[in-house]
Order: C-alpha cells, then structure tokens, then sequence
C-alpha cells in the first residue's frame, strides 16, 4: 500500500498529512521546547556555564525526542514532502539519514507558517494521487 506524507514543521510543533489508499489522516506533534530555549552561542560567565550546558542538553534531548516522535509516524512512508519554517525542516531531513529512511524525502521546502487546511491543500497537491 503505498503511502505519502507530507509535514510542516518547525521547533514547536508538525503537522503531518499522511495520504493513503486509506484516505487521509492528519497527526499534530508538539515538541513542549520553548521558545528562545537554546543558550548555545551566547557569551556567559563561568558560574552560569554549567547551567547553561545543562540547559542546551536538555533542549537537545527535547529536540531528538521529537524527531523520533515524528519518525515513528512517517518510518513506512513511501514518499515523505517537508516544509517549514527556519531549520527543524534539515534537522529532521538529517535524523531521517541516520535513520537510513532519507532515500524517501522527495522534497525540502522552506514556507511561511500555514493553517491546517493550507497545510493539507499543500500536501494534496504535492502528491495528487
């Protein structure tokens, strides 16, 4: 049974269309990771370091949980279409590849956030059947 899946993303949440010989299904992700929650990069004393690292650690570990989250949703898709916002969309794309299943992205687009049915009309006409 062939199956397509298209997803917006960004850091916060996906949005996911998975179109099957089924119909269509839609699945919300959130990643509960707040905004502005990395520190990396950011000039610091040596007594907030530690707390900082621990912080960045736990964005990183909030991050993957989500991607792996996702993966377990779209693993079996035949064709996978990612769109979003700034860089979860190439952050998937590369836990996708360490995952051997990046031979199923058939496109990476950068977009504006979009409505749930923008979202879906998006996908439809990316994979029309």
């Amino acid at each position: 049974m062939k199956k397509e899946v298209g997803l917006w993303i960004d850091h916060r949440e996906a949005f996911l269309v998975t179109i099957s010989e089924k119909g269509e299904e839609t699945n919300r992700l959130y990643s509960n990771i707040e905004v502005g929650a990395q520190f990396s990069g950011s000039s610091r004393s040596s007594g907030s370091q530690d707390a900082e690292n621990m912080q960045d650690r736990q964005y990183t570990n909030k991050l993957e949980k989500y991607y792996d989250a996702i993966i377990g949703i779209i693993r079996d898709a035949d064709s996978i279409h990612i769109f979003g916002l700034g860089e979860a969309k190439g952050e998937l794309a590369k836990r996708l590849k360490d995952n051997n299943l990046s031979q199923n992205i058939v496109s990476i687009e950068t977009t504006d956030r979009l409505t749930e049915p923008q979202i879906a009309a998006k996908v439809r006409q990316h994979f029309p059947g």
